[in-house]
């Protein structure tokens, strides 16, 4: 079996596993996190002074932050630690699709689901020969979709003297 072969198998594997992993929020929805959030940004809002959360601070609430650590059966590292262990050992993000259904409101507390969306490649790029691995999130209240979002990141062989 050829490398390009096992990537593939890999992947299809880790894609049949649909969404393999899941986070909930360590702490819920809250005004503090939200105003400071704000103020970092520079960007101000009645809205969001009083009881509603940004759409884009969907992922905010599940990162995992310091000292925590993504679940093990997460899907973007299950598929980017395997190529990393067959060469490709650097990454750069490139691309994120995010759709927002709801805007959160204080006192929820959101979980996320991720699965393995596609890996494609391999592909010549300016950085190197690589892989493009997208992951598909997918937030929830309840059994209530709030917000999803499409994670692609190239993961590569970094060209010689790059």
């Amino acid at each position: 079996m050829t490398a390009h072969e096992r990537i593939v198998a890999e992947a299809e594997r880790i894609k049949a596993l649909g969404e393999a992993s899941e986070s909930v929020a360590p702490y819920p929805v809250n005004q503090p996190t939200i105003g400071a959030w704000l103020d970092a940004m520079g960007y101000d809002s009645e809205r969001f002074r009083h009881g509603e959360a940004p759409p884009s601070m969907a992922q905010v609430w599940t990162m995992p932050g310091l000292g925590r650590k993504r679940p093990p059966e997460d899907p973007l590292t299950r598929m980017t630690e395997f190529l990393t262990d067959a060469g490709y050992t650097a990454v750069l993000g490139t691309n994120c699709e995010q759709t927002y259904e709801r805007y959160l409101r204080v006192g929820e507390h959101p979980r996320v689901t991720s699965a393995l969306d596609s890996v494609v490649g391999p592909k010549q790029t300016a950085m190197g020969e690589g892989y493009f691995v997208t992951s598909r999130n997918t937030w929830y209240v309840g059994d209530e979709v709030v917000a999803t979002m499409l994670f692609r990141v190239l993961k590569f062989i970094p060209r010689a003297g790059g």
